[in-house]
């Protein structure tokens, strides 16, 4: 017969030896919200030390997206977490889009060599869908459920804005086109 396992709980996060302070600090807090993965998660990847002299705040992601394609993999694959625990809470399908449309742009972000790893200091995706996530889980869906509706009005205006911007171009260049062909043509005297 097996010996009997000590009690632990389902996706329990147990708290490290006293190797890193802010795990230790994260791991101690009666704050439930404190203990979760996905909240020492996106404290790790986004915001575990100060820039000296600065109030931002940096974590792994921007030094991971130092290097293009495997840094942001790593970082975007330990993110994944914070939409499983969202999954888990139940949020609704356009906030679990809203949150993975957050973790690709900082992805595309990071394969900017050099800019990417600046980009991801500000953008901070995975702090983003902690708050998204702990907002829902305080019963506030009425309120994520409509900044989400203004995120998603805000892509809609922004790739129309994209999309005129591409048809205006190509627009031009067909008139320039067009204008170069015909000055070619009238000096060859064909026109």
């Amino acid at each position: 017969m097996p010996a009997p396992t000590p009690d632990l709980k389902v996706d329990e996060v147990l708290p490290p030896a006293q190797i890193n302070p802010i795990a230790a600090k994260l791991a101690a807090s009666a704050d439930p919200g404190d203990r979760a993965t996905a909240r020492i998660l996106a404290k790790y990847l986004d915001e575990l030390l100060r820039l000296p002299g600065t109030n931002v705040r940096i974590g792994l992601d921007p030094i991971l997206a130092l290097f293009p394609g495997v840094g942001d993999t790593v970082a975007s694959g330990a993110g994944l977490i914070i939409l499983i625990e969202a999954l888990r809470s139940g949020v609704s399908i356009p906030v679990f889009l809203r949150m993975t449309l957050n973790m690709g742009a900082n992805f595309l972000l990071g394969l900017i060599p050099g800019a990417g790893a600046l980009a991801s200091i500000f953008f901070k995706s995975n702090s983003r869908n902690l708050h998204l996530l702990h907002t829902w889980q305080a019963g506030h869906s009425a309120k994520v459920e409509r900044s989400t509706l203004r995120f998603y009005l805000g892509l809609l205006i922004l790739a129309g804005m994209v999309a005129t911007f591409i048809i205006v171009g190509w627009a031009f260049y067909a008139w320039l086109f067009y204008s170069a062909v015909q000055a070619v043509l009238h000096a060859l005297g064909m026109r």
